[in-house]
This record gives C-alpha cells, sequence and structure tokens, in this order.
C-alpha cells in the first residue's frame, strides 16, 4: 500500500524510513524500475536510464557468475540435526504451526549450508535484520539457533484494532507479514472474554496474522529453494553462521512444487532448478550486485467488512423423495 487512505482515522502516517538490500540485475527489469520510481525515496527524480544502466551491469555479472560458478547450488551441504535438539523438534512438529503448514509433502529438519541457499525473494529489510541479531546476542548455542530459526515460542508484531462501525473494522501491524489467514465456525465453548447480551448459538472468526515464520526450504535433486525465512538465513550469514536448522521438503513434480512456492518461483520454477547459476542467499553480500534502497516504513492495513444478510423460509424437516424430485 503506497499511501495512507484518506478515510482510515487515527492512524498516523509513517514518518521513518527502512533500507532494503536489494539483487540488482535479475529479471524483470521493469519491476525493478517500477519499484524503485513508485517506491525508493527519491526514486521519482532518479533518472530512468541511470537505472537500466546500473541493472544491465550488474545482469552482465550475472552472466560471469554463470560461468565461474555454474552448478554450485548442486553443492549445497545438508548435514544430520544434532540427536540433543530431537525433544525441541518434536515440540515444533506438535504445534499448529508445523501441523498445518507442513503436512503435504516429506519433510525433514537438516542443518543446511546457508550462502548456497537459492532465493527467490529479491530484496530484503535491513532493518528487520538488525532486530532479529539482537535475539541471538549474547547466545549463540545450538538450542537457541535452533528456535531462532523455529520461533514457535516466540511473540509477533502487535496488532493494532479499531472498530469502525457495527460491521467494519481496520487493523494494522508494522509486518509485511501481516495477513488474513481463514475465516472458522466457532462453538460457543470456545469464545471466552465475551459478554452476550443474548444466548450464543454461534460464532464466526476471522483469522489475522502472520504466516509460520519457520525456516523452511523445498528440495529437488541437489538444490534447496530458500521458501520461508529469508530474513533469518540473512541475519545468520551476516552474522558469520555458515548453516542453520531448517524443515526442506521435497518436491519430485512441478505440481508438487506449485502447492508450496511463491508465485515468482512457480512462474519459473526451471529458473532456480536447471539454471547453471541461480541466484543464492551469499549474493545479498555481493557489492557487484547488492543496491542498498531507502524505502517509506510502511503499515500493512486489513479492512475487515461484514456483510450479514437475513433470509426467512419454511423449515420442511425430513423432505420426502417425491417432493424432492420436483423440477
Amino acid at each position: 500500500m503506497d499511501a495512507k487512505p484518506a478515510w482510515l482515522p487515527g492512524v498516523a502516517r509513517q514518518t521513518t524510513h527502512s533500507e532494503e538490500a536489494w539483487l540488482l540485475g535479475q529479471p524483470p527489469l521493469q519491476r525493478y524500475l517500477d519499484y524503485m520510481q513508485d517506491t525508493a525515496i527519491g526514486g521519482a527524480g532518479m533518472s530512468r536510464s541511470a537505472l537500466v544502466d546500473e541493472w544491465r551491469t550488474a545482469n552482465d555479472y550475472w552472466y560471469e557468475l554463470e560461468q565461474s560458478e555454474a552448478g554450485i547450488a548442486d553443492r549445497v551441504e545438508i548435514r544430520g540435526i544434532d540427536s540433543s535438539l530431537k525433544p525441541h523438534i518434536d515440540e515444533v512438529m506438535a504445534s499448529s504451526r508445523y501441523r498445518r503448514g507442513f503436512n503435504e509433502l516429506p519433510t525433514r529438519f537438516a542443518m543446511v549450508e546457508l550462502e548456497k541457499l537459492i532465493v527467490s525473494q529479491r530484496h530484503v529489510d535491513i532493518h528487520h535484520t538488525e532486530r532479529l541479531k539482537a535475539r541471538l546476542a549474547g547466545d549463540s548455542s545450538l538450542e537457541q539457533l535452533f528456535w531462532f530459526c523455529m520461533p514457535v515460542r516466540g511473540t509477533e508484531t502487535p496488532v493494532d484494532m479499531r472498530r469502525l462501525g457495527s460491521k467494519r473494522f481496520l487493523l494494522w501491524s508494522k509486518s509485511s507479514d501481516f495477513r488474513f489467514h481463514e475465516a472458522a465456525l466457532l462453538a460457543p465453548e470456545q469464545i471466552s472474554g465475551y459478554d452476550p447480551f443474548g444466548p450464543v448459538g454461534a460464532a464466526i472468526g476471522v483469522m489475522l496474522g502472520y504466516g509460520s515464520n519457520l525456516l523452511n526450504a523445498v528440495q529437488s535433486d541437489n538444490r534447496l529453494l530458500l521458501h520461508n525465512g529469508h530474513h533469518r538465513a540473512y541475519t545468520l550469514l551476516e552474522m558469520g553462521f555458515t548453516h542453520a536448522p531448517c524443515i526442506i521438503r521435497t518436491v519430485t513434480r512441478r505440481d508438487e512444487f506449485n502447492l508450496l512456492a511463491s508465485a515468482d518461483a512457480t512462474s519459473d520454477p526451471s529458473f532456480y532448478f536447471r539454471a547453471a547459476r541461480p541466484p543464492l542467499l551469499k549474493d545479498f553480500f555481493d557489492s557487484r550486485i547488492r543496491k542498498v534502497v531507502k524505502v517509506p516504513q510502511l503499515m500493512r492495513l486489513l479492512e475487515i467488512n461484514i456483510d450479514v444478510k437475513e433470509h426467512e423460509t419454511r423449515d420442511f424437516g425430513s423432505v420426502d423423495e417425491s417432493w424432492s424430485n420436483q423440477p
């Protein structure tokens, strides 16, 4: 969302900025140009030809990497995970985040080499990675590293809420991961802390929140595509960690891949799993293709409108077969 709509009362405009590390030279060029000129601070005044020139220079460097590092993604190291983490793994697997998010394909926990993870995300929020670093400050034990990568115990960015009308609500968060999950039917006994003005027969819950945030990757043959946890993986690599606990899901065909991956990845899976030199996590630290961009510190806003329609119909009870067969 580019700006605060005028009809949002009480939600202050964000005046601070953030910084993002971008991988230059990766297609599509048009997306990069649009982002720089529409979103980056000062981008509207940037020379479009200069932006194309810097993108082209970086794109030429990618060609060099295709020659000098061909096949590097096939040599990512996958280690067995330490047995001391077994109780923690069991705790993660018992959580709803894992049970609901990792129930389609074969899954395992392993220690993966960070720098050779393939990335489909073209930029990371540097300010967010700085906040993540604080969680590991002073404690780099294997156990702490595991919970950093599998944060089922942690708290998320707070959500602010406002009622805009009897059937209209606004919720917002500073996290770009804030999203609609699902609508759920709830029984009265599942509701607490609510004082009804009459007997409650049922409730409908609109679930809003965040992704699982468990560090995980998709494996096809010998390659690993980072699926979730780009900021955590980036932070660890910047701090000097070479390997990290990761959930690996294995795919053997495109239909399986389409169940899991992002739209960018599913649009061209051969680019990530067949190209001689796809973009890797370590590329975010290569000065020849890394660009730091200042962008506004945005909020993610979700507006919920409830549309209730009342109908009356006769209760026919058990409808006999002769009536139900009528046209």
